[in-house]
């Protein structure tokens, strides 16, 4: 149940509403995403916070359909990539991260750019659904082999993204007996 101010923000707020209404989807029409809607997903994946700024991403865009149907019969959660227009996938380079106690933060990184990009997709009228690779090794090899991607690089993601078939109605996660105050 939200209180007022909180529905206040959804009705007036398009950033705040954007986020709250959210989903994910994994049914696509058939029509394309333009060029110019796929940089502008770029363009927000990229800026993602990231660590000291080392922004230790690289994104392949897959819009060959011979290729998404690949993805989708070799990946068994993303059955739903043959159907999408397109597809990012986010990896993540070695060049860029950082050393000793801090060298998992690409992970934060890659997950910030990752949730930019689902964010964009809705605020642009499209839909799209986080598919999980990494750590997985037999779902990182496959998208290795199917994209030609060196053995260094990592795979993190895969997030087909299209236009939705249908209106998706946002789930309510608000759960207030998980939230403390100064203290577990």
């Amino acid at each position: 149940m939200e209180n007022d101010f909180i529905a206040a923000l959804i009705e007036e707020n398009a950033a705040y509403r954007n986020i709250v209404e959210r989903t994910s989807v994994r049914r696509f029409n058939d029509q394309p995403v333009p060029a110019e809607l796929q940089q502008a997903l770029l363009h927000a994946a990229m800026s993602a916070p990231t660590g000291v700024n080392k922004q230790p991403w690289e994104f392949i865009l897959v819009d060959d359909k011979n290729l998404l149907s690949k993805l989708a019969e070799a990946l068994p959660y993303a059955k739903m990539t043959a159907q999408a227009p397109m597809a990012i996938v986010v990896c993540g380079n070695p060049d860029r991260f950082l050393d000793g106690e801090d060298a998992t933060l690409w992970e934060q990184d890659l997950s910030a750019a990752s949730e930019n990009i689902l964010l964009a997709a809705n605020a642009l009228g499209l839909g799209a659904v986080w598919t999980c690779l990494y750590p997985h090794h037999d779902r990182m090899e496959a998208v290795r082999r199917i994209l030609g991607i060196e053995e260094r690089i990592i795979p993190f993601n895969l997030i087909p993204v299209g236009h939705p078939l249908t209106n998706h109605a946002p789930m309510d996660k608000w759960h207030p007996e998980r939230v403390h105050y100064n203290g577990y």
